[in-house]
Order: structure tokens, then sequence, then C-alpha cells
């Protein structure tokens, strides 16, 4: 009973403390209000953390009344008085509360681990999702790519830090320190986004291979018994993973700014790089053929359409999921003409009318979003488990050719994918 009094007394601490903070009294000691509030915030558990994102919604939202006057006096008079007081008025202070927190130090890297308890929080909890639209919205402020470092990481770098690049590595996982160092030979690139205000900590990190031509296959590129090359045989860069490490920055755009800048430091400093691809995953794409989605839903010619049903029917008469029939030992190796050709046909329907909706593929919105063109759809690409359980070995290649970048980016703001007409007898 003692334990459950002294961490209720922590809860109304932190309130009361969050309180002051964004009174007067919090303007002049911010610094020392901040790191009382962020300390005694990590100390609470997980259900008492709750109890203080519940309390930062419903407390701190703007006052519907005022709003409404606002907006009514800035309609009435629309000058520049009446438009700074609307922003004021509309602004919550969970925004304000935010920008002081970070006048604790350290206070940026404990925000970020804040956000990342906010996010564990959110599917069960939807009313907190105007606290995680503040904090990003500060965020995407703090962390514009104006503000962030590129460093390239190399086999010199401190241990400390190419650890968190072994433990961050969240495509193909890095099999201890000899798969590191090869990933870091001369015919390797590592790039990471650092934050003045995180010293020493990795925002996000691109692994890159400089190799003759655009690799359809990541075995090689991932063997770490394989020969570095020369450097007069790199020709092409390949994105073949990038990784977040601050599961705090999630929605926070990083991923797009780092593969341009690292792709245009590699054209300076290696100019006869001149194509700029990925070798992808493509992490939605069983989920997508288990549900039980139709040829019918798509833009198609009939002609396209009545293949992609034969396709979607020849996959579907076995009788069980696809999740089921991969786990159950299938190997793109061992298939039928027929079944690839099925494959890679609803895999490019999949690409490139899926892609603009909400059920498309996580990784492809990334990079078509970003401007890439879809390049290939390569068979047995990734004869790995997850790359059998994700996308039945199948990866592709997005090229990145940078003076299409935007029109690429706009062609997918208006829901159309940009792809090599090559694709196009995959249908």
């Amino acid at each position: 009973m003692f334990e459950r009094f002294i961490k209720g007394r922590s809860l109304e601490t932190a309130k009361k403390t969050a309180l002051n903070l964004l009174s007067e009294k919090g303007d002049t000691n911010a610094q020392s209000m901040a790191s009382k509030l962020l300390e005694t915030f990590h100390n609470l558990d997980r259900a008492e953390q709750l109890s203080f994102f519940e309390f930062m919604a419903d407390r701190f939202n703007p006052e519907p009344a005022a709003v409404l006057a606002a907006a009514q006096r800035y309609a009435d008079r629309p000058d520049h008085a009446s438009l700074s007081n609307l922003f004021h008025t509309v602004e919550p202070a969970r925004q304000e509360l935010v920008r002081r927190l970070n006048r604790a130090i350290g206070g940026t890297h404990s925000i970020v681990q804040m956000r990342e308890r906010l996010l564990g929080h959110l599917k069960a909890h939807p009313g907190l999702k105007s606290v995680d639209i503040d904090i990003q919205h500060v965020f995407s402020s703090w962390f514009n790519p104006g503000f962030l470092e590129l460093h390239e990481i190399t086999w010199s770098s401190p241990a400390i830090l190419l650890e968190k690049i072994i433990k961050h590595e969240s495509v193909h996982a890095i099999d201890g320190w000899d798969d590191l160092r090869r990933r870091l030979q001369p015919d390797r690139r590592c790039f990471a986004f650092f934050h003045p205000q995180l010293p020493g900590e990795p925002l996000i990190f691109v692994e890159v291979a400089l190799v003759p031509t655009i690799a359809r296959e990541i075995g090689t590129l991932l063997d770490k018994k394989a020969e570095p090359l020369e450097s007069k045989k790199f020709k092409t860069a390949i994105f073949y993973s990038i990784s977040n490490c601050q599961p705090g920055l999630k929605g926070v755009s990083l991923g797009n700014f780092l593969i341009k800048r690292v792709a245009e430091k590699i054209q300076q400093e290696i100019p006869s790089v001149k194509t700029f691809c990925t070798l992808s995953p493509i992490p939605g794409f069983t989920k997508w053929l288990d549900s039980g989605v139709k040829a019918e839903q798509f833009d198609l010619t009939p002609a396209k359409r009545a293949k992609v049903e034969h396709a979607f029917k020849l996959l579907r008469d076995k009788g069980q999921p696809w999740a089921k029939i991969l786990a159950a030992g299938w190997t793109s190796l061992n298939v039928s003409p027929e079944e690839q050709a099925a494959l890679l046909c609803v895999c490019f329907v999949y690409l490139t009318q899926a892609s603009c909706t909400k059920e498309g593929d996580a990784v492809a919105k990334f990079h078509l979003s970003n401007g890439a063109q879809l390049f290939n759809i390569n068979w047995a690409a990734d004869l790995s488990k997850k790359g059998v359980a994700q996308s039945c070995s199948l990866m592709v290649n997005y090229l990145y050719e940078l003076d299409a970048v935007e029109n690429n980016h706009e062609a997918f703001v208006n829901k159309t994918v940009v792809y090599a007409k090559s694709l196009e007898k995959l249908v």
C-alpha cells in the first residue's frame, strides 16, 4: 500500500510540475522544472505514464469558445494581428509544454523516449492521438533536415556506435562483428543522420553496396566472405538496407532526405557511379495476397484483368493461405513456371495499383513517394526465412534518377506509379 501511495504521489507530482512549467513561474525556472518533470515521468510505471498522457490529452486542449471568437475576429478583420491571435489561440498548450521540456539538459533525447512510450499506447487508446500529433508537429521542426548531420560509419568509428548499428539493423540482421566488418569494406558504405542534441545517437542509417551493375538478389551483397571489389568497378550504388534507430521519431521524415543526401555525396566522391538503385523487400506482399483482393478492384484493361484473375485463381486453388504454404517449406527454387509467372503478375499489380492506397506496401510507398521509379521485380532474390515469409522471396529495385525524382514524386502524389516499361510483360 505504501508503494502504491508513493507511485500515486509521483504521478500527481508530474501533473503539477507540468502545470507549473506552463505558468509564468515555469517560464523563469524552465530548466529545473523540465528536468524534474522528465525525471519523474521516466520513473513512472507503464500505467502511470498512460495516466499522464491522458492528463495531457484532456488538460491542454484549446478552448473551443476562444478558438471560435478568434476565428470570427480574423474573418471580420484579416490583418496580421488577428491572424497572430488566431494562431496563438488554436495552438494546444501541449506544444509549448514540449518546447519547455526541451530546455532540460538532455531534454531532446528524453522527449523522443517519451514519445516512444506514447506510441506504445496509441492502438489501445486512440484518444491520445492529439498528444502524438502535437509532439510530432514539434519534432518536424526540431528534426528538420537542415539541422541534421550526415556522417559515414566506418570500421574506425567508436565501438559503441558500431554496436548500435548492429542492434538497430532491421532489414538484414548483422551476424556479428565479421559481418559488420564486411559491410564496411571499401566497396560498401554506411551513412547515418545525427542531431546535434543527440550526440553519438544515430537517428537513421542506410547501407550501400558499390557494384558494377544493378543487383537483383541479396545473397551476394550480404556474403561476408566475399572479396571486396576494386574501385574501378564501382558503377552502381545499391541501397540495400535502411533502418530507423529511434522509435520515438516514427513518422518524422528522415529516410527520404537521407537517401538523396547520400546519393549526392557518392556522386561527388565517386564520379564513376552513375546509377542509384535499391534492392528492397516487399514486407506486405504475402499479407495482401491472403487478403482476398480481386482483380476487378483494379484499373486494368479487360485483357490484363483476365490475366490477373487467372493468376489469382491459380495461386488460390491451393486451398490454404499463402502464409501457411510458405511456412510449410515452400521454396522459390522449386515451383512451376506458371506459379512463378502468377506471383510476379500479382506482385506487379500490388506495387502499381495498391501502392497509392492504405493497403499498399510500406517500403514501396516510401520509395515511390520519395521519387523513385519501380524498376525490377526480382524472382528468388531473398531466400532467407524472412524473405520467403514476407514476399515469396521477391525483391524490388527502385531506381533513383536524380533529375527525375521530383516528377516521379508528383506522379505518385497524383496516384500514379512510375515504372519501367519492361515490367509490362508481367501482366
